[in-house]
């Protein structure tokens, strides 16, 4: 599930993003811990060859190769290159998170539009919100591994309800050798048009609203789709990856600690632990990795995006505004503040100490 630690840093205070350091569950620990202990043991054993197996001679050999790679670390402009492509990953990745169709501002608009107590007014508004959720379930299918996992076959969606077995056959008739996630939305402005005619939609401007509200809930969709079909160039991840894993393998052998060339020649002082270069490790590698978790949120991943919960969600919501709470309204009366010129909601003790904060006027009352 999505990790999230929102009321942990909703104050500021000492310590507040430390306590979140030692999280395991969607960490980076968690992201790096396999890479992090290879290039540890490569270190190590080529420290030990160096120490342990090499003679004087190819110390020296080996010593000049390694300053050769150390001056080589210099360059690879490993921030700008990393810097750039996970800035445009994580561009992707809310854009993505904000394409997913929610059928909020759709079901309002049925709610209100679509008239009718009997039973043919709750068909028309069910059936109308179960078809915008099925072009979502559709999609999904396609871009998310969850909902596949969940809705493996098209007798899946039937069986959840989204589909029914008439309409499972007119969506099997029709042929397309496309995605055909927007099928359901043509049935919905069909279904639409068709209750214009029967006066349970009641203008032109009613049914004009409709189908605008479908149109913004269709292009979520179609967005996803082409998220999923165009992806970062793959030249450019590969760029990214190559310059990474190049910077530490001249890291493995450049940053070392070695003897001096020369006899009588000061030397750095030998730590045996590169403190310095697995920090790098751990900022550039673990930079890397963030993008690899992200570039696609509708994995499996500990914070790729809760898919079928979305779903869950979605579809109760919906034909709850568009059946249950369909002109079940409660009685409208006076308000509290009914006879009062200025409204003032009453405070906790808990937030006594804010009505003693003035209202702020403006920068320029204070001069």
């Amino acid at each position: 599930m999505t990790i999230s630690y929102t009321l942990k840093v909703a104050n500021s205070h000492f310590g507040g993003f430390s306590k979140l350091l030692f999280r395991w569950k969607g960490s980076i620990y968690k992201l790096l811990y396999k890479e992090f202990i290879v290039f540890v043991v490569l270190y190590a054993v080529l420290s030990l060859i160096y120490r342990r197996l090499l003679t004087e001679d190819q110390k020296r050999l080996y010593t000049k190769v390694a300053q050769y790679c150390n001056r080589s670390t210099d360059l690879i402009p490993m921030s700008f290159v990393l810097g750039f492509y996970v800035t445009l990953i994580v561009n992707r990745w809310w854009a993505q998170y904000t394409s997913i169709p929610l059928p909020d501002q759709l079901m309002c608009v049925i709610s209100s539009n679509v008239h009718g107590k009997d039973e043919r007014g709750r068909i028309l508004r069910r059936t109308l919100i179960r078809y915008a959720n099925l072009s979502a379930v559709l999609i999904l299918r396609s871009v998310s591994t969850r909902v596949l996992k969940r809705f493996p076959t098209m007798d899946h969606v039937v069986e959840a309800g989204f589909m029914t077995q008439d309409e499972r056959k007119k969506f099997e008739s029709l042929h397309s050798d496309f995605n055909k996630y927007w099928i359901p939305c043509v049935w919905f402005t069909n279904l639409a048009a068709q209750a214009r005619r029967d006066g349970r939609v009641r203008d032109d401007v009613a049914l004009r609203l409709l189908m605008d509200e479908l149109n913004l809930y269709r292009a979520k969709c179609s967005m996803l789709f082409h998220y999923d079909w165009i992806s970062i160039p793959l030249v450019y991840t590969q760029v990214v990856t190559i310059a990474v894993y190049s910077f530490f393998a001249f890291c493995l052998i450049g940053r070392q600690f070695l003897e001096p060339l020369e006899p009588g020649q000061e030397g750095d002082l030998d730590m045996y632990i590169p403190l310095s270069t697995l920090l790098q490790f751990f900022f550039y590698a673990g930079w890397l990795k963030v993008a690899e978790q992200i570039i696609n949120p509708f994995g499996e991943d500990d914070d790729d995006f809760e898919t079928n919960k979305l779903i869950d969600r979605n579809l109760q919501v919906s034909l709850l505004s568009v059946d249950d709470m369909y002109q079940n309204l409660p009685l409208a009366g006076k308000d509290k503040y009914w006879n009062e010129s200025t409204a003032q909601p009453p405070y906790t003790v808990a937030t006594a100490a804010e009505t003693l904060k003035p209202s702020f006027l403006g920068s320029t009352f204070d001069m």
